[in-house]
């Protein structure tokens, strides 16, 4: 009977275990829908209207729960703005707001998150954050100049990153965009097979 309730119990631990991976990995999917149907739509869309056309939807790497992280957040105090630079050769103002500290592959990895001046003034987007970064698939599988994570502002000491949802800025797919440019500081030194790829 011991024995029997082990098993079971197990089976229990299991099922869940495989319900959260599949309810997650749906979020994704879902995630990524809805990063295409923007892309298709005219109103939103960086794409040509004959680029939308042949527009059959983004590449992304295989959905991988490990680069699904909670990481340790610390609210840094108000300095002075950061002047983040785009590929336009202007400048766009931010707070470097806080760091996120987390574990990847049994190492530790910091990142600056920053708020945006423009964006915090819109009641759409007054608790949304934004984490610019680069890793070693810039370039070869993902779009050179970096990718993009939106986030909002967490109510405690811990945050979500989830590299299954980087996203290109705008200049990877058209010109004329003003895109920010990420820090030397959010340089991460690991392939992040995760987000959207190069576009092809």
């Amino acid at each position: 009977m011991k024995a029997f309730l082990i098993i079971a119990i197990s089976l229990l631990g299991l099922t869940q275990s495989l319900f959260a991976q599949n309810e997650y990995k749906a979020s994704i999917i879902e995630y990524q829908h809805e990063l295409n149907e923007e892309y298709k739509n005219l109103k939103e869309s960086p794409l040509s209207s004959s680029e939308q056309k042949a527009f059959a939807g983004h590449h992304f790497f295989p959905i991988d729960e490990k680069y699904h992280v909670i990481a340790k957040f610390e609210k840094l105090p108000v300095a002075s703005i950061y002047q983040m630079k785009t590929t336009a050769n202007s400048i766009q103002d931010y707070d470097v707001y806080g760091v996120a500290t987390f574990i990847l592959d049994g190492k530790e990895y910091r990142l600056n998150i920053y708020q945006s001046h423009q964006l915090r003034t819109q009641e759409k987007y007054k608790d949304h954050l934004f984490l610019p970064f680069t890793d070693q698939t810039n370039g070869a599988d993902t779009y050179s100049g970096g990718r993009y994570i939106d986030l909002k502002i967490p109510s405690g000491d811990t945050i979500e990153l989830d590299f299954n949802k980087a996203y290109n800025p705008y200049c990877a797919y058209a010109t004329g965009y003003a895109c920010p440019i990420p820090p030397k500081e959010n340089d991460l030194p690991l392939t992040v097979k995760a987000g959207v790829m190069l576009s092809k």
